[in-house]
């Protein structure tokens, strides 16, 4: 077995003990939800049963005792994360509130969020001109998800040659040649 078949299997290896790691929902957001979704919340209200939504954040608006979110419901993947590639597939809008000041500066448009609570009625918000209504999440926890940075990373292809320049002078072993 060569070194780089060796260095590819531990990388392998590597990568699925991070998705492994990755698959269960943060101990705050951990339960059994039922598939309601915002959209459906919306039409009828139901009987307050605990629910997990998630999303990006719209608006974070201060009041004098709590905090209220609007967000942009998103699917949530099963660690309870709003999934990225999915920002097509919204489930509508909700308003989440909880108790406290959170702060604006770092609640910002566009983070992804999740709540865990109950739904307790409607708000009708206005958008442009339109009355949308809204469901209201009591929320009981509030859980910001870290920024994801991608990066893209460019492998150099392989070859017989030492040294950074792929070009057409090549650094050897033992100094420069072409």
């Amino acid at each position: 077995m060569t070194l780089r078949n060796t260095t590819r299997i531990l990388a392998a290896a590597a990568s699925l003990s991070l998705l492994a790691a990755c698959a269960t929902a943060p101990k705050p957001l951990q339960g059994s939800f039922p598939q309601l979704t915002p959209q459906q919340a919306a039409g009828s209200v139901p009987a307050a049963s605990p629910v997990r939504w998630g999303g990006r954040i719209v608006e974070t608006q201060p009041k004098q005792d709590r905090t209220c979110f609007q967000m942009v419901a998103m699917p949530l993947n099963s660690s309870g994360r709003p999934q990225r590639n999915a920002s097509d597939a919204t489930q509508g809008r909700f308003v989440a509130c909880r108790a406290g000041f959170y702060d604006p500066a770092v609640f910002t448009p566009g983070r992804e969020v999740t709540f865990v609570g109950q739904v307790e009625g409607t708000d009708t918000v206005r958008i442009g001109e339109y009355d949308y209504k809204l469901p209201r999440l009591a929320a009981d926890v509030v859980y910001l998800w870290p920024e994801v940075r991608e990066v893209e990373v460019v492998v150099p292809p392989p070859g017989p040659y030492w040294g950074p320049y792929w070009g057409p002078y090549r650094r050897g072993p033992w100094g420069w040649w072409w």
